[in-house]
């Protein structure tokens, strides 16, 4: 029988036809004769502890005029269903949590969840670097803007970050003596309410800031670098950045030998880890991006890789 497979994602309808990772994973899937179904956040429902949804029979082709048809809607107990693939992007907000929880409720009921919910809750972006702390540069996490500017004046020139973005939003380079800082501190940290990050300037950033692809702990062989635009400190595409395919490094392989083990284990299948330099930045476990870019250059099938993870996972 083919595979039930269910969606979580942002309304299919506005994505980027030639940059998104979560149509290529669809395509893969409807290529394999997967049974495919979609559903927003606010589709999804709990009912005497079971999680339901309602849910469209979706249909996926290579048209970038028209790469998507839906069927009309259905009410499905998601314990039902094979898979289900949670691609909603950030803000990590508290309707986020809340997904992951009535995931997490498809997950007792037999559901294959990927990523698994309780592991992206526990697995911020930003913060779980923490874990991997001799991969990366000094940081500091924190609300109160004293300590902020005291791990400014100890390095000199810094990044500051929300706990929540993503594609480079709100991300600020910092450097002594900016006569914006107060405002900077203040926007980022919303006046000393919501704790934000700080990490070294990285200056290796100028030759890109490396996306790594992890499939059940192991790294593709390739990474996406970002290069920033000139006027611009930020690695991410969706602010400007452009991409160039470039081979592992040995520093780059050694990351992924200390983190593919611990998402292994958490059950976080696929995985986006940033790299600038030598060193680990972030640990993107919600949606992470760049199949489409690396399988351009490299003529690669990444995401029947990572269906392939998927279905050794299924009884």
């Amino acid at each position: 029988m083919a595979i039930k497979l269910g969606v979580v994602m942002d309304p299919i309808g506005s994505i980027h036809y030639h940059k998104d990772s979560t149509l290529a994973l669809l395509l893969a899937a409807r290529k394999r004769g997967w049974e495919l179904s979609y559903m927003e956040q606010s589709d999804l429902f709990l009912e005497n502890a079971v999680c339901y949804a309602s849910c469209a029979r979706l249909d996926v082709r290579e048209d970038e005029t028209g790469w998507f048809s839906l069927s009309e809607t259905a009410t499905v107990a998601l314990n039902t269903l094979d898979v289900v693939l949670m691609r909603k992007d950030p803000p990590l907000d508290m309707e986020f949590m809340y997904t992951t929880f009535l995931l997490e409720r498809a997950e007792a009921d037999g559901v294959l969840v990927i990523n698994r919910p309780a592991a992206i809750r526990n697995a911020n972006e930003k913060l779980y670097t923490a874990w991997f702390q001799q991969c990366c540069v000094p940081t500091r996490a924190s609300r109160d803007m004293r300590r902020l500017k005291e791990f400014l004046q100890a390095h000199g020139d810094i990044v500051v970050k929300p706990l929540n973005g993503m594609g480079g939003a709100s991300v600020f380079r910092v450097r002594r003596g900016d006569p914006n800082l107060n405002v900077i501190l203040e926007t980022i940290t919303a006046n000393g309410s919501q704790t934000a990050m700080a990490q070294r300037y990285i200056p290796e950033i100028a030759r890109g800031d490396k996306r790594i692809l992890m499939i059940d702990g192991e790294p593709f062989p390739h990474a996406l670098a970002r290069i920033p635009a000139g006027d611009d400190a930020r690695g991410n595409l969706a602010a400007g950045a452009s991409g160039e395919g470039v081979d592992l490094s040995e520093r780059d392989r050694w990351i992924c030998d200390q983190v593919g083990p611990a998402l292994r284990e958490q059950g976080l299948l696929f995985v986006g880890l940033d790299v600038i330099g030598d060193y680990l930045t972030e640990i993107n476990v919600t949606s992470p991006t760049c199949i489409r870019e690396l399988d351009r250059l490299y003529g690669t099938d990444i995401a029947g890789r990572v269906l392939d993870a998927i279905e050794a996972r299924l009884p």
